[in-house]
This record gives C-alpha cells, sequence and structure tokens, in this order.
C-alpha cells in the first residue's frame, strides 16, 4: 500500500556552533494537504525550510521525500526531485523576460546532436511558460516584459508560476505576501486555492494570521527552534495560536521550547 505521506522529518536538527537553531523536528505533510509553520522571527521557520531544500546541511536528522530518504546537497537537487520553493527574496533575474526567469538554471534546448553548438528552445519555453501561468491563473499581459518592468504582483505571481511550470511534487512558500498590498496579497492567494484545488502539497510560511486560516488545513508552531504545537484548524483559533507561539501554551506530547 503506498503511503499517502510526500514529506516526512524525523529528528531534524541544525546547531550554528553553540547556537541551537533547530532541534529534533517532527514533521509530516500528507499528499494534497497545506500546512503552515508559524512562529516568532527566530524561530527556526526559515531554518527548517533550509534543511529540506538543501540550502544548508542538517546537524542530524532524516529527511523522507515521497518514500525515499534524501540528502540534497543543495537547492538545484531539491527542484529536481520535485521541490519548488518560493523565497521571499524571490530570486529572480530582473533583466530577463518571464520565460527567461522560469527556465533560469533549467533552459530547454534543441538541436541536441550538436553536443556544445544546440541551441536554446525559446518557442517550446514559451509555450511551457504560457501553460504554467494558466494552470495557476497568473495573468501577466506581457510575457517579454523584463522582470525589472513588473509590480510586486507579478513578481511574486511568476515566481509562484514556477511551480506549476514544472512538475513539482510540492511547493514551500516563505511569506509570499509579506510585501504585497492588499489587491496583489488577493491574487497570490487564489494561486495558492488553485494549487489547493489541484492536489499539490504546500508548506506556508507566514506571520498572517488571516491568511493562514483562509488557506491551510493544519498549522505547526514553532518556539526556540522546536515544533510546540500541531493544530488542525477547525480545533483552534487565532489566540490558541498565539498562546502557543509567545510559550504561554505548549501542546501535549510537545516539548517545552522555553
Amino acid at each position: 500500500m503506498m503511503s499517502d505521506i510526500i514529506l516526512e522529518t524525523k529528528g531534524l536538527t541544525k546547531h550554528y556552533g553553540g547556537v541551537h537553531a533547530l532541534e529534533n523536528a517532527d514533521f509530516v505533510l500528507h499528499k494534497g494537504e497545506h500546512v503552515a509553520i508559524m512562529g516568532d522571527n527566530g524561530a527556526g521557520k526559515s531554518t527548517f525550510v533550509r534543511q529540506i531544500t538543501g540550502v544548508e546541511q542538517r546537524t542530524r536528522g532524516t529527511v523522507m521525500f515521497d518514500g525515499q530518504e534524501v540528502h540534497f546537497a543543495g537547492p538545484l537537487d531539491a527542484r529536481e526531485a520535485g521541490i519548488e520553493t518560493v523565497y521571499q527574496t524571490l530570486a529572480l533575474a530582473d533583466d530577463l523576460n518571464v520565460p527567461d526567469n522560469l527556465f533560469l538554471g533549467r533552459e530547454k534546448t534543441k538541436w541536441n546532436f550538436l553536443g556544445p553548438f544546440r541551441l536554446l528552445d525559446y518557442k517550446g519555453m514559451r509555450e511551457e511558460t504560457i501553460a504554467g501561468l494558466e494552470k495557476t491563473g497568473v495573468k501577466i499581459p506581457n510575457i517579454k516584459n523584463t522582470i525589472a518592468h513588473m509590480s510586486g504582483g507579478q513578481r511574486q505571481c511568476v515566481a509562484i508560476a514556477r511551480t506549476a511550470t514544472f512538475a513539482s511534487k510540492m511547493t514551500i512558500m516563505d511569506e509570499p505576501t509579506a510585501a504585497l498590498g492588499v489587491q496583489e496579497t488577493a491574487q497570490v492567494e487564489n494561486i495558492i486555492r488553485t494549487l489547493k484545488d489541484q492536489g499539490e502539497p504546500l508548506i506556508l510560511v507566514s506571520h498572517n494570521m488571516r491568511q493562514v486560516f483562509d488557506l491551510v488545513d493544519r498549522i505547526v508552531v514553532f518556539r526556540r527552534g522546536r515544533i510546540c504545537a500541531n493544530l488542525r484548524k477547525e480545533d483552534t483559533d487565532g489566540q490558541d495560536v498565539v498562546a502557543y507561539i509567545t510559550g504561554a501554551k505548549t501542546q501535549e506530547g510537545y516539548e517545552d521550547a522555553a
């Protein structure tokens, strides 16, 4: 029988010298599930994401992805395995257009029999870009425009569209609407709902309580490098989540991180 778990970490730990940024994080994400990671600054949220995606190497612990134990040497390994990450910094090249950004580092080529003289397949990249934008409902008036000429919301949508252009198995979004206005935030949230409708599992790192309760199935709270609560959305509320974030409460079965 196949497992419905897409990601599982056991005892995931990261130390920077004497600083214990992440300690014994046991985490599970099911296929099709959307989970929010919440916590104060320095709680271990971004450290956790960096261990999953190979940005950093863990001190100890295991990461299982799609039924296999993985040791990603870097973010490119994670992408090739099917993990797409949208960072706060977006990681977009301002001087390139939409297709060039979506395929940055994994360009399509043609005439591959010519070896080093093969050509970039611009037509193929354009067609896949349009398909990816349609899949997520992203509307970019002219995909030939460079990123530098786009609004913050459009840039964020381009970064998110990368997850749909490629056959990703899981998406991670790190504060995807932190720098956006109300209208642009609504557009990004609609894309997240579209991914949910399509059964794409997602981890959302967010400080936005309203957004979290609107978009996810479950909330995992980090405090001082440890997971201190694992909450089903329908069994909790914002006040309860804040109590876990501040340390006023610790869920039974979790070690006190204070």
